[in-house]
């Protein structure tokens, strides 16, 4: 293989991996970094801090190559995604499949620097994220799966960082679930008429007209369970308001996705980041505010 063939064969994993978009690692990075913080009272220890940043862009790498792997006969009939490197075939499905095995292997070996607790837990990271991408075809709320492979890097930083998975860290999964589902039916309002006609499935198609109430209800669960949060980490002032900044982004949302189109929708997907930022950066600063 000449350099150049070597270049571009990389470049399509890289497409494949979604590094050029890096919204969904900073959607599984949030929630982690909330559970770090909380899990130690402040700034968690640097080794498990590096470990869980790698292993969040590993694992948000392996499932969009498994995503993909599944959805290569769909993606070819949806316009956001036809271009895709498995769906435009310039990526074979084999090629794919070890990829994402090499991944997983590669994320397994950093989860075996840290304690047999979060080395058992790592088995149910791979067990969701090798499961979502199939669930849009049997279940209405794959969006639900998706949010559980995505928080439960929380359960896993908990016990990390003390050994132990307590009622705080499903507190924070359950949180992270209802997040998900809100912001990934934003998403998949973008995909709706799309899905509709090839007959996958989604909460976008399954709250139909009610999608924007379903949505704000969730998100208003999301804002109430941080707050349960905060109370059993005993976080004060600065935490609470960076979730008024949250709530801020969360009405912000609600205007994107008031017409249903898709630009608005997906600008609406995109905000959470600020979210789950403005959730951290409270968390930090109120640890902060405490030491000092």
């Amino acid at each position: 293989m000449t350099p150049a063939a070597l270049r571009e064969r990389l470049y399509q994993y890289y497409l494949l991996m979604r590094l050029d978009r890096p919204i969904g690692i900073l959607l599984l990075l949030w929630p982690t970094l909330w559970a770090l913080w909380m899990a130690a009272g402040g700034l968690p220890d640097l080794q498990v801090l590096l470990v869980f940043v790698a292993g969040v862009v590993l694992m948000r790498s392996a499932g969009c190559v498994i995503n993909d792997f599944a959805d290569r006969r769909i993606d070819p009939h949806v316009r956001r995604t036809r271009e895709r490197p498995i769906a435009a075939g310039r990526v074979s499905p084999r090629e794919a499949l070890l990829l994402f095995a090499v991944l997983c292997l590669a994320a397994f070996a950093l989860v075996l620097t840290l304690n047999r607790l979060t080395v058992l837990l790592s088995f149910g990271a791979l067990a969701l994220a090798a499961l979502y991408p199939f669930t849009k075809r049997y279940t209405r709320l794959p969006q639900v799966v998706l949010g559980a492979a995505f928080g439960w890097a929380i359960p896993m930083a908990f016990a990390a960082q003390t050994g132990e998975v307590p009622r705080l860290a499903w507190l924070l999964f359950t949180v992270n679930v209802l997040w998900a589902t809100a912001y990934d039916t934003m998403y998949a309002m973008v995909d709706r008429e799309d899905d509709l006609k090839i007959g996958v499935k989604s909460t976008a198609i399954l709250f139909g007209e009610a999608d924007r109430l379903v949505i704000g209800v969730l998100q208003l669960l999301v804002l109430l369970g941080l707050v349960l949060a905060g109370r059993l980490a005993s976080l004060g002032l600065l935490y609470h308001f960076g979730l008024l900044l949250a709530a801020g982004f969360a009405l912000y949302q609600q205007y994107l996705i008031r017409r249903r189109d898709a630009e608005g929708c997906f600008a609406a997907f995109l905000n959470n980041n600020w979210f789950g930022a403005a959730v951290f950066v409270g968390i930090v600063l109120d640890y902060l505010g405490r030491a000092g």
